[in-house]
């Protein structure tokens, strides 16, 4: 048995605000959308390919060092931060933070060889929009 999709359920207070931002300005197509009683809404985004990256808290940490250079990342309970693979970090950042996103730490080149940037969408979810340059380089 295996999974057949990752659904990332990301509760909000504002749906409009956070369509505006992850349909609108980070360019994910809305796929379904419902509504209920009592005010009930769902948008169901689409994104081409999904990874579950397990991360242990010295790698939380290594990270956060290299994208911003401090710890940033939420502590216990939530410790979630979502990335997005784009084609551009440095342009996305910019598009993402016009739309509302804070940002917390601009593009910068990881040991990896990826540009990553560290920005807070609605509701205070961090997110890295990272773009890779290519093999890492020795």
């Amino acid at each position: 048995m295996s999974a057949l999709q990752l659904r990332l359920v990301l509760e909000t207070a504002d749906l409009d605000a956070a369509l505006a931002f992850y349909r609108d300005a980070l360019g994910l197509p809305e796929l379904e959308s419902y509504e209920g009683e009592g005010g009930a809404r769902v948008a169901i985004l689409g994104i081409p390919t999904a990874t579950i990256e397990l991360a242990n808290a010295a790698q939380v940490a290594m990270i956060d060092e290299v994208e911003v250079g401090r710890a940033v990342a939420h502590p216990f309970p939530l410790r979630v931060r979502v990335a997005f693979e784009v084609q551009d970090a440095a342009a996305t950042t910019t598009t993402l933070v016009d739309a509302g996103a804070v940002p917390v730490a601009p593009p910068t080149r990881t040991p990896w060889n990826s540009l990553n940037a560290r920005i807070e969408g609605p509701d205070g979810l961090q997110l890295t929009a990272f773009q890779e340059l290519g093999p890492p380089s020795e």
